[in-house]
């Protein structure tokens, strides 16, 4: 078992693209406009398919596939703010997890909020040490949504307000439903601003309608965040 693990923890990736990584093979690459994909790779459990669609100038978002003989590893990373913040993630975060996994031997919720403390810590290091030459580090950040399938059990881990839905297949109607799997930390959610106004009492800014829109101090939507 532990081997197996082993297997899927050491398994090579490379960047296949600036801002996308994935360790398989695939059949088909392709751009279309600001449409980029890479269709069909195979996993453990079957098929999959990745795309980027830029939305800016300068794209501050990082994803990555990792694939084991046991396992498939998604991140996706939604930077805000520059795109510092989710590179470092892209190129830590699943280094962190391969660490943790060997650690314990096995995998675990705790083994991913392990691998999401520890990147954290490692890109607030940066900031404090490159203060005094980039201080606009500090005003970095991403959200940050993981998806693992090991050993038939699926573990999803979100900080942000990214989203995953999974397609499941309605049997009696033979229809795809689509299942809702993370909650959003997002200062539109009613029990968010509520959280958030519990945990600063003393601050009437901390959640702030700013054109029609709910914002954490008048600046940004996402609640919980990596990396800001």
């Amino acid at each position: 078992m532990f081997r197996a693990l082993m297997n899927l923890v050491s398994a090579c990736w490379r960047p296949i693209e600036r801002y996308v990584q994935a360790s398989a093979d695939v059949v088909e690459e392709g751009q279309d406009g600001l449409l980029w994909f890479k269709d069909i790779g195979e996993h453990v459990a079957g098929e999959f398919s990745m795309a980027v669609a830029q939305a800016n100038q300068l794209i501050e978002d990082q994803c990555q596939v990792e694939i084991g003989p046991l396992g498939t590893f998604v991140g996706i990373y939604d930077g805000h703010g520059g795109p510092e913040a989710a590179r470092f993630i892209n190129d830590h975060l699943f280094r962190h997890f391969q660490n943790f996994a060997l650690e314990q031997r096995g995998m675990s919720a705790e083994v991913i909020r392990n691998a999401f403390l520890a990147t954290e810590e490692g890109f607030m290091s940066l900031v404090t040490n490159a203060w005094p030459t980039k201080p606009q580090l500090a005003a970095v950040g991403s959200c940050c949504l993981v998806g693992l399938v090991y050993e038939k059990t699926l573990y999803i881990a979100n900080l942000g307000d990214s989203r995953v839905v999974m397609g499941r297949l309605v049997r009696s109607t033979g229809e795809i439903a689509a299942v809702q799997l993370s909650a959003e930390h997002n200062a539109s959610i009613e029990a968010v601003r509520q959280e958030l106004r519990s945990l600063h009492p003393d601050d009437s800014q901390i959640v702030v309608l700013k054109h029609d829109v709910w914002r954490v101090k008048g600046i940004i939507q996402v609640h919980l965040y990596l990396l800001s």
